[in-house]
C-alpha cells in the first residue's frame, strides 16, 4: 500500500506552520516567507526558476525529494487560498485557481477538503484540483486511488497535517524546524502529546539554521 508523506512541512521554534492573518497577498499571514528562506536559498530551488548558485548541503538534500514518488497530494482549504465559506467567485473571471498560476508544481491529482464542495479544476502540467468534502480516512482512500503505486503527500497546512496524525494516518513526516519565534498563528503540534511513542524520530541539523526532523511510524 502506498505510504502517506509529508515532506519540507517548515515550523517555528514555537510550533507555528503558518502565520496569523492569511490574505491574498500574504499566503502564510505575518510570517511571510520566512519559514523557507531555508528552502529558496538551496540550489535545487534555484534550478528550479532556471537560475545559477544556492547552497547544495543539507538543505538541498531534503529539497530534492519534495516530487520524488508522489502520484496525488492531500491539502486542506487554507492551502488553496484564503477564503472561508461558500465559493462566490465561481464562473467569474476573478474566480481564484490556487496561488501558484496556470502550472501549479504539484503535476499530480489534489484533493483539496473542503466543506463546500465545487467542481474540479484542470491546470497545466497534469495538475487537477478536486475539492471534496470528507474525513481524513475518505479523502486518503480517493487520494490513493489516483495514486496508483505511488506515495500520497499530506501537504499541509498544520490544521490538516494534525487531523491526519490525530487519525494515525502518516506513515512518514519531514518537518523543518526553522529558527525563527513567529508567537501566533496555527501551530503543528497541538493535542498530539504522546506523538513521539508512536514514531521513530531521526534529527539533522543544518548550517543553515534550520532542523530536519524525521518522523517514521513504528
Amino acid at each position: 500500500m502506498s505510504l502517506v508523506r509529508v515532506h519540507n512541512f517548515a515550523i517555528s521554534l514555537d510550533g507555528f506552520g503558518t502565520g496569523e492573518g492569511l490574505t491574498f497577498d500574504a499566503p502564510f499571514g505575518h510570517a511571510g516567507h520566512r519559514l523557507h528562506e531555508w528552502y529558496f536559498a538551496t540550489r535545487f530551488w534555484h534550478s528550479k526558476i532556471d537560475e545559477s548558485g544556492g547552497s547544495s548541503g543539507v538543505d538541498d538534500v531534503f529539497a530534492q525529494q519534495i516530487d520524488l514518488g508522489f502520484g496525488a497530494e492531500i491539502m486542506g482549504r487554507g492551502k488553496f487560498g484564503p477564503q472561508t465559506g461558500p465559493w462566490l467567485d465561481l464562473g467569474t473571471e476573478e474566480e481564484w485557481r490556487g496561488w501558484w498560476g496556470p502550472n501549479p508544481p504539484f503535476h499530480t491529482p489534489v484533493f483539496v477538503l473542503t466543506h463546500h464542495e465545487r467542481p474540479s479544476i484542470e491546470m497545466e502540467g497534469g495538475t487537477v484540483f478536486h475539492f471534496v468534502d470528507a474525513t481524513p480516512g475518505e479523502a486518503l482512500e480517493l487520494a490513493r486511488a489516483a495514486a496508483g503505486d505511488l506515495d500520497v503527500r499530506l501537504g499541509g497546512g498544520p490544521t490538516t497535517i494534525r487531523e491526519f496524525l490525530a487519525a494515525d494516518l502518516v506513515d512518514v513526516m519531514h518537518i523543518v524546524q526553522v529558527p525563527i519565534l513567529l508567537g501566533r498563528g496555527v501551530r503543528l503540534w497541538d493535542g498530539l502529546e504522546g506523538l513521539d511513542s508512536r514514531y521513530d524520530i531521526e534529527s539533522v541539523a543544518s548550517p543553515s539554521g534550520v532542523t530536519h526532523l524525521t518522523l517514521t511510524r513504528r
